[in-house]
């Protein structure tokens, strides 16, 4: 179970998180900027496809985005917390600015997805009197340039890790067990043999037994492998996420949301079958 806010997340089958991007530069092309109408549009159209939860992110975190100011990122995510304060799912912000954090808890979100993984002085604080869940990610660098050369001796143990720290910290800071996720990061200074590495691996990459999320919707390594442009790669990344899922993910963060749910029902219906 994942306490996230008012929700009790039941992790007894992979979860669909679905993505709402407030960016004008998204890597994978649906970034609405600030249109408040169609973001919400679109976030009403994920819950409408079997969504269990939303993710919102008003910064970018492709490879080579520089960062955004607090002001915009508040810009843009306000508007669109306030639009959807009738959600009945509970509502992730995908943010590293402790004073976002602050203003988004204040207005609906109910957790906080930290590529820094609530590194940023004030991050631990802001959330740790909360009842937020929260996702820690790792990630090598910063998104301006993550991707220029990213190198391990050992990508697996070197996440591992960085994920045990991360989770004593948090543990540390008074943030419950139950309200904790974990990320790899796959695509967050990695290069594509990293992330095979990390998703052949994702079974072990859970710390004391913590629930895992797998973000791998539309990214580049998906591209690579197939030679698919962006709006090509809903087969690959249908793939990538049933890997997970085979490999102890609870919860996708996929920009596909219906057609996601259908190749999690067909993998169910053949793992929950009798063998005759």
């Amino acid at each position: 179970m994942l306490r996230c806010g008012a929700f009790q997340l039941p992790l007894t089958r992979p979860l669909v998180m679905g993505i709402v991007n407030l960016t004008p530069d998204s890597f994978s092309g649906d970034g609405l900027a600030s249109n408040t109408r169609e973001a919400v549009a679109r976030a009403r159209q994920q819950i409408d496809a079997g969504a269990d939860l939303l993710d919102i992110g008003a910064e970018s975190s492709r490879p080579g985005a520089a960062p955004t100011s607090e002001e915009e990122e508040l810009r843009r995510l306000l508007p669109v917390l306030e639009a959807l304060g009738d959600c009945t799912l509970p509502i992730s912000v995908d943010t590293y600015k402790p004073a976002v954090m602050r203003v988004a808890l204040a207005n609906g979100a109910s957790m906080i997805n930290d590529i820094f993984a609530l590194r940023m002085p004030g991050a631990m604080a802001a959330v740790a009197d909360s009842d937020c869940a929260v996702c820690l990610m790792h990630m090598q660098g910063a998104p301006l340039t993550m991707q220029e050369q990213p190198a391990y001796a050992d990508v697996v143990a070197t996440v591992q890790a960085f994920l045990r720290a991360r989770v004593s910290a948090a543990l540390a800071a008074g943030i419950s067990r139950d309200r904790l996720l974990l990320d790899p990061g796959f695509g967050f200074g990695k290069t594509l043999q990293h992330n095979l590495d990390l998703l052949y691996h994702f079974d072990e990459l859970s710390i004391d037994k913590l629930p895992l999320l797998a973000g791998i919707s539309r990214k580049s390594m998906l591209g690579t492998i197939t030679g698919r442009p962006v709006a090509q790669r809903l087969a690959g990344s249908l793939a990538a996420a049933l890997l997970a899922t085979q490999r102890g993910a609870s919860i996708l963060r996929v920009h596909d949301v219906s057609e996601t749910r259908d190749a999690l029902a067909v993998w169910q219906a053949v793992n929950t079958t009798e063998v005759a």
